[in-house]
């Protein structure tokens, strides 16, 4: 079984680049399928789960609990879609199948299942043509408004990674590889991609 995992800043094409890894290594592909699948366990709306684990979930959890929930009330909603999505994507892993899952900090959670670990990143400018440029219909936030954003998504990131693991998102140390989208089409880029995550899986183990 091959697993990868991305972790990404916002606008930098993380989510892209998944999307089309997987379509050309031909592995199965995980990111907004992971909401939909805790919404059918917890037979709860999917933007709802998706607001509380991406966007504003984290704001009453203190990050001394670190890597053991066990301290934590279980009355907290919060916990429970945190742990449901552990769970789905160890379910996920038993699979045995070939994957690309994007974010929910999968490298951490899939560690014993040794993953390729990337992290995607880019310059503002680039993160801040991408979000304009890959807005969803009817979103017209201005450049301010994008930045804020970028920044509010990616502290959220930084600190569910910190309540799962107690390591810093985006350190350099925890991945295999760190990739920088700037100045780069996300389909060439891509295929380079592709190649190093051939000869990760193929390389020989001593």
């Amino acid at each position: 079984m091959k697993i990868i995992t991305i972790s990404r800043e916002f606008g930098s094409g993380g989510r892209e680049i998944g999307k089309r890894l997987a379509d050309v290594l031909g592995f199965d592909y995980y990111d907004k399928e992971i909401i939909t699948q805790i919404a059918q366990n917890k037979k709860m709306d999917e933007n709802y789960i998706e607001n509380m684990l991406e966007n504003q979930g984290w704001r009453t959890i203190p990050l001394n609990f670190r890597t053991s929930f066990s301290g934590l009330s279980m009355q907290s909603l919060q916990v429970e879609m945190l742990l449901e999505q552990r769970n789905v994507i160890e379910e996920i892993a038993k699979a045995g199948k070939n994957c690309v899952i994007v974010g929910r900090s999968a490298d951490e959670i899939l560690e014993d299942c040794n993953p390729l670990n990337i992290f995607i990143c880019a310059d503002l400018e680039s993160k801040i043509k991408r979000s304009i440029e890959r807005a969803p219909e009817g979103e017209n936030l201005s450049e301010k408004e994008i930045r804020r954003k970028m920044r509010q998504v990616d502290k959220n990131r930084a600190r569910t990674r910190e309540i799962i693991s107690g390591s810093p998102w985006g350190n350099r140390g925890t991945y295999h590889l760190t990739v920088n989208t700037s100045s780069w089409h996300i389909k060439e880029l891509t295929n380079a991609i592709a190649d190093f995550a051939e000869s990760f899986f193929n390389r020989t183990k001593v």
